[in-house]
């Protein structure tokens, strides 16, 4: 095997490792109860915003060094390190590290020692995170080589079995938007707001890897590709098999609790033993990355004066904090802010993809301030908007950022 490919396998199985977190497994199998029927409308919502929007990140950040702060740098500096910041502390440990630490405690160990205290589970789920995050110059190639083969042989025997087996008949649910809510709750992966930091990892390992400027974006959508495919396979199958549960799970069911029920009822007792394992793999897998990634760019912007050692220790004690809170409240706090977080980062990767058009950088300018203040606007509880197209399904934000790029297309450069 070539070299080349060698590393794009490695590194996309990383890569596909550090996206699939605690989401990834619950929200595609609750998505497909939900829908039933109309399940493979949800596939084609979840996998646009689940998937197809973290490889768009990975490939915008590529056109620079790889990195977001790079990316939201050409609206200007200041905003550059406090969009970053506010993405490293949301993905990090306001929401994404604790709900991987809060989700292989109530899948991977409460199930099997219910007597352990959620505090010294997560202590000692933090502290494995720790071995990997301090100890390993070669974090890529660890979960790439290990992690992830063992991830993805569990998730692919409960899938297939589930296919060529199925655990209940697949019935109408008479959900209605399905198309928009399942492109929503692919937000909740927080993937393509992880793709934003995760590409700083991978260039940095295609680097020390040997690989050149020029030869970057090939590796970079190689190894994407790899991680996507990966990702699309799961979140189908899982959906799939979630749409089998409508007549098997009641309606109040937990996301966790559905998991545990689909396992059961696929590989009988040994079920949430199976699961457990690839939740707790998959977590760990996308906490190390988010840690890494974290520690990394806070050394960064303060110059040294925080070391990459006390920002992994420091993010990693405000996780546990947040994590003791549990997956659902974790969830709930998750909504508002993604859903400002998110427009922001879709209209910077998307100008940034277009930059070959849109050479005007007031259109971006004036597109990205938009699209933040909708984001905010359409994010304040109680506040009435269903005037502005798409804000009944989520969406509001968009056709207010077009509009705003246009405008700032059509004025002139010299116009300051």
């Amino acid at each position: 095997m070539k070299k080349s490919t060698k590393d794009a396998i490695v590194i996309g199985f990383a890569l596909f490792a550090m996206f699939f977190g605690a989401g990834n497994l619950i929200f595609p199998a609750f998505l497909g109860k939900t829908l039933g029927a109309e399940f493979f409308i949800g596939i084609i919502g979840f996998v646009i915003t689940g998937v197809g929007l973290p490889l768009l990140a990975i490939l915008a950040c590529s056109k620079g060094d790889g990195t977001f702060e790079t990316l939201a740098g050409k609206i200007n500096t200041k905003f550059a390190i406090i969009c970053t910041a506010a993405l490293f502390i949301a993905i990090g440990p306001m929401l994404g590290i604790p709900r991987t630490a809060a989700t292989t405690f109530e899948l991977t160990i409460h199930p099997f020692f219910p007597s352990i205290s959620p505090f010294v589970a997560m202590a000692i789920y933090f502290a494995i995170n720790m071995f990997f995050v301090l100890g390993s110059d070669s974090i890529i190639d660890v979960i790439g080589k290990y992690l992830t083969p063992a991830l993805l042989i569990i998730l692919s025997v409960i899938i297939f079995k589930g296919f060529f087996f199925p655990i209940g008949e697949i019935v109408t649910t008479n959900s209605s938007s399905v198309l928009s809510k399942s492109l929503l709750e692919g937000y909740q992966t927080m993937d393509a707001l992880a793709a934003l930091l995760f590409a700083g990892i991978v260039t940095t390992s295609l680097k020390t890897k040997g690989y050149k400027t020029k030869e970057m974006s090939s590796m970079i959508l190689k190894s994407s590709s790899v991680a996507v495919l990966g990702l699309a396979f799961v979140y189908g199958g899982l959906m799939y098999i979630g749409a089998q549960t409508v007549t098997l799970a009641p309606a109040d069911i937990s996301k966790t609790g559905l998991l545990l029920l689909i396992s059961k009822s696929i590989l009988g007792s040994l079920g949430p033993v199976v699961i457990g394992i690839a939740m707790g793999l998959a977590c760990l897998t996308t906490s190390i990355g988010l840690l890494t990634a974290g520690a990394t760019f806070f050394e960064k912007i303060s110059k040294g004066k925080l070391s990459y050692n006390f920002n992994a220790i420091f993010l990693a004690l405000i996780s546990l904090g947040i994590a003791l809170l549990g997956v659902d409240k974790i969830i709930v706090l998750s909504v508002p802010i993604l859903n400002v977080l998110y427009p922001v980062s879709i209209t910077l990767i998307a100008t940034t993809l277009l930059s070959k058009y849109l050479k005007n950088i007031k259109a971006v300018r004036l597109g990205v301030y938009t699209s933040l203040i909708f984001g905010i606007l359409l994010a304040i509880p109680g506040l009435n908007l269903t005037l502005i197209p798409l804000a009944n399904i989520g969406f509001g934000w968009v056709i207010p950022t077009v509009i705003a790029i246009i405008i700032g297309y059509i004025i002139p450069n010299h116009i300051k």
